[in-house]
């Protein structure tokens, strides 16, 4: 009789040594498909002093209020960061600047999804899509986001009833804040810049 081993088998009694498959995040970069990154790159981005530094100049801080994205604007009103050219699809380096700016903040999110209702999403609950600023920002799922959006949208004063909407919205403000620092108007100016432009996309009212 011939016995023929195989290697790939473990032996009864034996732990499985099969590596676990790396972990990664579905990361929405406008519409419509997700860009799947493993979390081994957010862990080198945000671990970069370079990567930050580039990100860091591209957010505009501001106390207890919104930190409106200066940079590239995706499809759905977040702003888009460019960590790291990579081969293969031409924005496979790029991800979210809210997502960057609260991992950066937080630890990277293990796992984040971005296809069934109850993954788990990062949600704004400032309602602003341009918005970089982390104590804005909370986990949340599809589902309880979705439900928020519907509820919250009907209110003209909020972001998400703007008429041209979230991706309008955060260029509108980036073009305001842009035009302040290149004029070298004084903090003051600015704020009366960005209140102009988040006011110009409020719905009419009938009162």
């Amino acid at each position: 009789m011939t016995f023929v081993s195989d290697a790939s088998l473990p032996l009864p009694g034996m732990p499985d040594s099969t590596p676990a498959p790396p972990a990664f995040q579905m990361t929405l970069i406008g519409q419509p498909q997700p860009v799947r990154i493993p979390e081994r790159l957010w862990r080198s981005w945000l671990d970069d002093p370079a990567v930050v530094s580039r990100f860091e100049s591209k957010r505009y801080r501001r106390r207890n209020l919104c930190w409106p994205w200066i940079g590239g604007v995706s499809s759905t009103g977040h702003g888009s960061f460019r960590a790291a050219s990579l081969p293969g699809p031409s924005r496979r380096g790029t991800v979210p600047a809210h997502l960057f700016a609260y991992q950066h903040e937080y630890g990277v999110i293990s796992r984040l999804g971005r296809s069934n209702t109850d993954d788990a999403v990062l949600c704004h609950q400032c309602d602003f899509a341009g918005c970089t600023n982390p104590a804005h920002m909370r986990l949340g799922t599809n589902r309880s986001n979705r439900s928020e959006y519907e509820l919250r949208r009907r209110n003209i004063a909020s972001p998400l009833a703007d008429v041209r909407g979230p991706a309008g919205r955060t260029r509108t403000i980036d073009a305001a804040i842009r035009t302040g620092i290149e004029q070298n108007v004084d903090v003051d100016t600015v704020e009366e810049c960005i209140a102009a432009a988040e006011a110009a996309g409020r719905p009419p009212s009938l009162w």
